[in-house]
């Protein structure tokens, strides 16, 4: 499946996550791409309270992953500081994939390393708003 959707306000951005908290399921992984400032932590903070997480959601940037509580357990990476994916590896990322829901920002070095079933979300910046092209890969 590949969506595209216009978001031409903040609430578009909160009903987007709205949307898309109540089909997820633990295992799924979810890749924000987009340049910095497009609204990839907006989303999470928001698909996060929709997934009933209580706590405050910020970006890993620093600490390279947040763990939060929620309707099952949520795992949000940061990879914009990795230099390789030997640093990934280091993190267990594999080993997470299963236990919850993951949600990675800065995905791109680890594109190939991601389930095949990773769903893409693409936030990129358009003259007046910003634009999210969605891709589920199916298996």
């Amino acid at each position: 499946m590949n969506t595209i959707i216009e978001l031409r306000k903040e609430d578009d951005t909160i009903n987007l996550a709205k949307k898309l908290a109540p089909s997820l399921k633990c295992g799924d992984v979810i890749a924000l791409f987009g340049e910095l400032g497009v609204g990839k932590t907006f989303f999470t903070k928001h698909l996060c309270r929709f997934l009933d997480v209580t706590e405050n959601v910020s970006s890993p940037s620093y600490v390279l992953m947040n763990e939060y509580s929620g309707k099952f357990p949520i795992f949000h990476f940061d990879f914009f500081r990795l230099d390789s994916k030997d640093e990934l590896l280091e993190l267990g990322l594999y080993d997470i994939f299963d236990q919850g829901v993951t949600i990675i920002e800065w995905p791109e070095i680890a594109d190939n390393l991601l389930p095949e079933n990773t769903i893409r979300i693409e936030f990129s910046f358009e003259d007046s708003y910003r634009k999210v092209r969605i891709v589920e890969k199916l298996t």
